[in-house]
């Protein structure tokens, strides 16, 4: 078709084509939209850079194809039709409209007062075919369509989803509120996953679900083996003391038997300690979680730092993926 897209492949330290990052721009990401998995499994397939390109240019003609019916003028009774519906929605529902009338973003507050937005991309076809619905939530959205609904049976099924996620939301705002998230910096709605501080280069990983936010989560401890190991033991030992009628973070306070650092003493930087080979907290978007095991030591690092430190180093050995060799700062 003659166009040109501009596109990056990062690739990570391995330089394993399978585990690239592409870059591109919003034109060519929207165009792609519903062939993320292919890419991947071409990814993961292709025995070089030159030949996922000719894979690429193949998947993004059939993707042109696919897309051109976007660029139809949209017929008189499509424009009659959004705005009859609009107007039975409720313009106080409307959080934006675009000048095409083909993206719609509308709002609705859950029972807790929390503030969410669906934005509907909208086809030609509507009201026969459904528009794309775009929600920040840790599961499926799925919206069930027939011919004649419209736009307040999306805002329905929209509210009564919000309200199924209630207690997920719950429990993570009362971890983000109560203690000190190192990760993820700024926590979407999607987010399942938190790293909360315990200590000074001790942090719990826990990994929610957000269908059973009262059950226990995953946890993973992240620091020197000498504090994270009866960590663990009271987390195997105290399981069978969780109550799915109280909170979260209470369980985990209970079964841990510790309190996690509080937001009201404490600040982020006691925790937030700079990696010992790059002096930097954040690395492409990651913190220092490969603690020192020595505890006179106790130095954090970033995984990627650390890795490419001990390659460098004779001394050093491997098994396998793991890497064994000298603490940068104490030399144990």
């Amino acid at each position: 078709k003659g166009r040109d897209f501009h596109i990056r492949i990062l690739l990570p330290t391995d330089f394993q084509l399978k585990n690239a990052r592409i870059e591109c721009s919003w034109c060519l990401k929207k165009i792609l939209r519903g062939y993320q998995h292919i890419l991947k499994q071409r990814l993961h397939s292709c025995p070089d850079l030159g030949s996922f390109m000719v894979e690429l240019k193949t998947i993004l003609e059939i993707a042109l194809k696919n897309t051109q019916d976007l660029h139809i003028p949209r017929p008189p009774e499509y424009y009659s039709c959004l705005v009859r519906d609009l107007e039975i929605l409720g313009w106080n529902k409307v959080a934006y409209v675009d000048a095409g009338l083909a993206t719609i973003k509308l709002k609705a507050e859950d029972s807790r007062g929390r503030q969410h937005l669906v934005t509907l991309k909208l086809n030609a076809k509507y009201p026969t075919e459904p528009p794309d619905c775009l929600v920040d939530f840790p599961v499926q959205f799925a919206v069930s369509w027939m011919p004649q609904n419209s736009l307040i049976d999306i805002y329905n099924q929209f509210v009564v989803a919000l309200e199924s996620l209630k207690e997920f939301w719950d429990a993570m705002d009362e971890i983000d509120g109560k203690t000190w998230v190192l990760e993820p910096e700024n926590p979407t709605r999607s987010a399942t996953r938190r790293r909360i501080a315990i200590g000074n280069n001790v942090s719990l990983n826990v990994e929610v679900d957000p269908r059973h936010p009262d059950m226990l989560p995953e946890c993973c401890f992240l620091g020197a083996d000498h504090v994270v190991n009866p960590l663990r033991i009271k987390l195997n030992n105290n399981m069978h003391l969780w109550d799915p009628e109280i909170s979260l973070l209470q369980n985990l306070k209970d079964v841990l038997e510790i309190d996690f650092p509080s937001r009201a003493v404490l600040e982020k930087s006691d925790f937030a300690k700079d990696c010992g080979i790059c002096y930097a907290y954040r690395l492409d978007g990651t913190t220092p979680d490969q603690v020192c095991d020595d505890p006179r030591c106790g130095q954090p690092f970033h995984q990627a730092c650390l890795y490419e430190w001990l390659q460098g180093l004779p001394s050093s050995r491997q098994s396998f993926n793991v890497i064994f060799g000298e603490c940068p700062y104490c030399n144990k």
